[in-house]
């Protein structure tokens, strides 16, 4: 909501509602494609600019890689990761490497989308982008009236979107928003946290301290990035059953820890999704026949 609302402003449950149903998205269907559901509820309910709105949660996305990065980075620091510890999970090995290369390559792309968030803000920068696409139709000059018409067309759109789009990153021009975002991002991911922290007393075997499931919690939140099938599963619990190892947690324990964990956490998840879809009226039948926006997200891909 403080991120869209720059761009437009919202009710908090406007705001909650496209976001949970855009997780269960995620926890059902291939492709992480709630992503891009959100910002088309968000369209077809507040009138949001699809292309704002996708703006919001790439944005959103930076601030939790950033914290996700920093929090690593801190467990990286404070933890001896034995370099012969090693997990497989289908043609994946999850080792001491794989966990390094996933931080390197979420950190290289958080870099790439914070410079274009910052270019974008500029608009100079627009106003050049924006005269490239306008000089695209001009290649097509000597082709046939239909086809230089389709590209016209096409040209204004793409400025449509550059428009709508950096509306959407337009939160930039607000330092206090920021600091406000980052505290609430901290302040998440404590929480959940907290959630792994409260479920280990009802589990024999799992007597590790709140930091300790912090760090575990981290860790599987980068194993994760892994493809996968929805939900995670599989690879949630390989990379649940790797850092507990950290901590001489047997293989037993932590697989009956991580997979309880974890179906929690989606079932939950599902079924607030369903309810936020009831409550807006979103018609989840016509979410599930998501081509156009499978589409959309392939191509983004």
């Amino acid at each position: 909501m403080l991120i869209l609302e720059p761009a437009c402003k919202i009710s908090f449950w406007k705001a909650f509602h496209p976001m949970m149903i855009g997780f269960m998205l995620n926890c059902i269907l291939p492709g992480r494609i709630g992503e891009m559901a959100r910002p088309a509820i968000l369209q077809k309910k507040e009138k949001v600019p699809f292309s704002t709105g996708l703006a919001t949660v790439v944005a959103e996305r930076i601030f939790d890689s950033s914290i996700l990065i920093i929090l690593f980075g801190a467990i990286l620091a404070s933890i001896e990761i034995d370099p012969q510890l090693s997990i497989s999970f289908g043609k994946y090995n999850l080792n001491r490497e794989t966990l390094i290369t996933i931080g390197g390559n979420i950190f290289k792309l958080m870099i790439i989308l914070i410079a274009a968030i910052i270019l974008f803000s500029f608009s100079s920068t627009r106003q050049g982008i924006k005269w490239t696409i306008n000089k695209i139709p001009t290649f097509f000059s000597l082709t046939n009236l239909s086809l230089k018409d389709k590209i016209q067309k096409f040209c204004a759109s793409l400025i449509c979107f550059v428009d709508n789009l950096s509306t959407g990153f337009s939160f930039i021009k607000y330092p206090a928003k920021i600091c406000i975002c980052i505290g609430l991002s901290f302040i998440i991911w404590g929480l959940s946290a907290l959630s792994f922290y409260i479920m280990s007393f009802g589990c024999p075997g799992i007597r590790l301290s709140y930091l300790e499931l912090f760090a575990v919690m981290i860790i599987i939140c980068f194993f994760i990035v892994i493809p996968s099938v929805p939900g995670f599963w599989g690879v949630w619990e390989a990379g649940g059953v790797f850092a507990l190892s950290l901590f001489s947690i047997p293989v037993k324990e932590a697989a009956g820890f991580i997979l309880t964990n974890h179906a929690l956490q989606i079932f939950l998840t599902i079924i607030i999704g369903i309810i936020s879809a009831m409550l807006t009226g979103v018609n989840t039948l016509q979410i599930f026949n998501v081509n156009k926006i499978y589409n959309i997200w392939r191509n983004l891909l």
